[in-house]
Formats: C-alpha cells, sequence, structure tokens
C-alpha cells in the first residue's frame, strides 16, 4: 500500500490564552440550548444548510481515514410515510414485547410511546448508516475498522452543525432499523445507525424538564 504524503499543518490557529476560555465558555453556553425536539413544524428548510451540515459531519476522524458512513436525506412525504409507518411498527413492538420493565420505567416521565408523527411533520429525515465493510471498484471487500465509533462522531458533528445553524432535531432509534435499508435501497455493507429528525420546532413545541450532570459528575481531573 502507498505511503500517503505529509503536508504541513498549514490551516492551525493558536489563540492567546484568554480568548481561548472566551470561545470555549461562549461554545459551552451556545450548545447547551440544544434540546431533543418531538414537535416539529413543516416549514421548509433549504436543502442547502442541510448539505452544509452534513458537510461538516463529513470532516469527522475515522479509523485509518476510511470515512465508513453514509448520509440519506429524505424529504419526499411518501417516503417519510414508510419510514414512519414501519418505525411505529418496531415501536409497538418495544412498548408491548421487548423493553424491559426498568427500560419502560425509565422512558415514563418522557411520555414517549410507539407513535412517531413527527416523523412525517419534520421536513428532513436524515438516515445515518456505517458500512461494515467497503466494496472497491473491483468488487474486493475491505473491511472497516472502528465503523461504529466513527459514525458517532460524525453524528455528534451533524447534531452539534444542525443546532449551529438555527434548526432542531432529534436522534431516534427504533429496533431493529433494518427496514431502513429495504425503504432507502441501502446495499448490505451499510447498517442502520441513527434516524436524525430535523427541522424548525413547532411553535407550541414543549420538551421535559431536565438537568445535565454536573462537570463533576461526568469528569475526573487526575
Amino acid at each position: 500500500m502507498t505511503k500517503l504524503r505529509l503536508i504541513p499543518l498549514s490551516n492551525y490557529t493558536e489563540y492567546p490564552v484568554d480568548e481561548m476560555l472566551k470561545r470555549a465558555q461562549a461554545f459551552y453556553e451556545d450548545i447547551k440550548r440544544r434540546r431533543s425536539v418531538r414537535d416539529f413544524s413543516d416549514k421548509p428548510v433549504p436543502i442547502e444548510i442541510i448539505e452544509n451540515c452534513i458537510k461538516a459531519a463529513g470532516t469527522a476522524p475515522s479509523g485509518a481515514n476510511l470515512q465508513p458512513w453514509h448520509f440519506v436525506v429524505v424529504s419526499d412525504p411518501e417516503i417519510k410515510k414508510k419510514i414512519r409507518i414501519a418505525a411505529e411498527e418496531e415501536e409497538k413492538e418495544f412498548y408491548s414485547k421487548r423493553a424491559p420493565k426498568e427500560w419502560l420505567e425509565v422512558l415514563e416521565p418522557l411520555g414517549t410511546d410507539e407513535s412517531k408523527p413527527f416523523l412525517e411533520t419534520a421536513p428532513y429525515l436524515i438516515s445515518i448508516f456505517y458500512k461494515s465493510y467497503e466494496v472497491l471498484p473491483d468488487g474486493r471487500q475491505v473491511k472497516q475498522y472502528y465503523a461504529m465509533e466513527s459514525t458517532g462522531i460524525a453524528t455528534g458533528i451533524l447534531i452539534t452543525a444542525i443546532h449551529n445553524a438555527g434548526l432542531v432535531s432529534l436522534t431516534h432509534t427504533p429496533s431493529p432499523m433494518n427496514f431502513l435499508n429495504e425503504i432507502l435501497n441501502r446495499p448490505k455493507n451499510e447498517r442502520p445507525f441513527l434516524l436524525l429528525v430535523v427541522g424548525y420546532p413547532a411553535k407550541d413545541a414543549k420538551v421535559p424538564d431536565i438537568q445535565k450532570k454536573s462537570l463533576k459528575e461526568i469528569a475526573s481531573f487526575i
């Protein structure tokens, strides 16, 4: 395998420490406003905004730079309806049969159930897939390493980019999600990772009154 050519890190900007502190604080103050939303408006969103958010996601680091992700942006009402029907079927099975009692007790305060109208209301559904292996032009298969981890990082950047653009999102993971391969005609080497609902919040949107853990609870400094 040909060794990659190394180039100078010419686009790095070093800020004074006081400016770094201000930037870190400003980012935290902004990102802590992000909320998962279940009440969406059907107000249109220019596709260019979504394209730039996905390009931002595509800058994520990945194992051996194999970039094992694929984003399918769905705006067609008929396809969104098919996804909703299939997702609600899985969710009905989950809530009525598959979910452990302990998990249902955790979900109960949030008021979630198998009904997912936002899958049709929101202007965009972004179905995120990770590749278990890559198919080369000559038909050979190359295994992807750290595919889920890499796709998770890209998804985090995508969610942050969507918030930064002024939109809201919801991570939705009906289980199993194999129906997405069929509905969206994705190949066998791609596996559903997450369904991201994207758009404007409804004018009467409400979110649960929850708190995030403190720094002491989520981090150790040694």
